[in-house]
């Protein structure tokens, strides 16, 4: 089996961009289940009904977040009546809404698992310690791990954690897309961060003068979504749906 998972989608042109892009992207691959990173869909980052709504059309199985999951107040209704919505798992008891999703392939299940980093990040729980609690229910070899994070090292550590007990650990959040995909311990595709899908000559989609100011100046600014073309990140995962073990990681980038 192969699966699609795409990198922070960033505001409304990320998505048209997606979307029009999509159907080939999953003919070119094969690709049989997709996941999309949404927390950043909506104009002015986080996600809103309608930005989950767009991605979810366009073919996306499930969706994941990070630390934007409760940027806007609309969101707040989507996490507990959409199950192929997630935000961190390792968020407090009584949050609302869940960390895990099923995507049921007949007869095979994949299990996707979102996480948030604690490296420069909110303190939520360790991640490392929770993933451990929700690998002892889940009751299907074919594990994909969105790992939500700012330091690399915190994302490699990750990978090395999981190896040989998840399909895929695959590393969002700081949009710039990392080159260093590879399988470990012949078991687990790992890649530091997906990238990004959205406005390509940008600062991680914001434009590039406001960005700048906020570095020269140390002001407050207001972040605008850049309007240069668009491009695509992700990665494609080639995974054996029996074991769940990952054969084959590849980085995509599409313009």
């Amino acid at each position: 089996m192969n699966l699609l998972f795409i990198g922070d989608v960033v505001g409304r042109d990320g998505c048209d961009f997606l979307a029009s892009r999509m159907y080939q992207l999953k003919k070119e691959y094969d690709i049989d289940v997709t996941v999309v990173n949404g927390e950043n869909s909506a104009q002015g980052n986080g996600i809103t009904p309608d930005s989950y709504q767009k991605l979810i059309s366009l073919g996306a199985d499930a969706v994941t977040t990070g630390n934007h999951s409760f940027k806007r107040k609309e969101a707040t209704q989507l996490y507990d009546l959409n199950d192929s919505l997630l935000r961190p798992a390792n968020y407090p008891d009584g949050v609302i809404g869940h960390g895990v999703t099923y995507i049921d392939m007949c007869p095979y299940k994949i299990a996707v698992i979102n996480l948030l980093g604690t490296m420069y990040l909110d303190a939520l729980e360790n991640p490392f310690n929770y993933v451990d609690r929700l690998l002892e229910e889940i009751d299907t070899p074919n594990i994909f791990v969105d790992f939500h994070a700012e330091a690399t090292s915190e994302k490699k550590a990750m990978g090395f954690y999981l190896q040989g007990r998840c399909t895929a650990v695959l590393g969002t959040h700081t949009h710039v897309q990392t080159s260093d995909e590879v399988i470990l311990g012949g078991h687990t595709a790992y890649i530091t961060d997906v990238g990004m899908t959205g406005p390509e000559l940008s600062v991680l989609g914001v434009e590039s003068s406001i960005a700048i100011n906020k570095f020269k100046y140390h002001t407050p600014v207001r972040f605008e979504e850049s309007k240069e073309p668009c491009f695509i990140n992700g990665a494609v995962v080639s995974f054996d749906e029996k074991s769940g073990k990952a054969t084959n990681i590849q980085r995509v980038i599409k313009r």
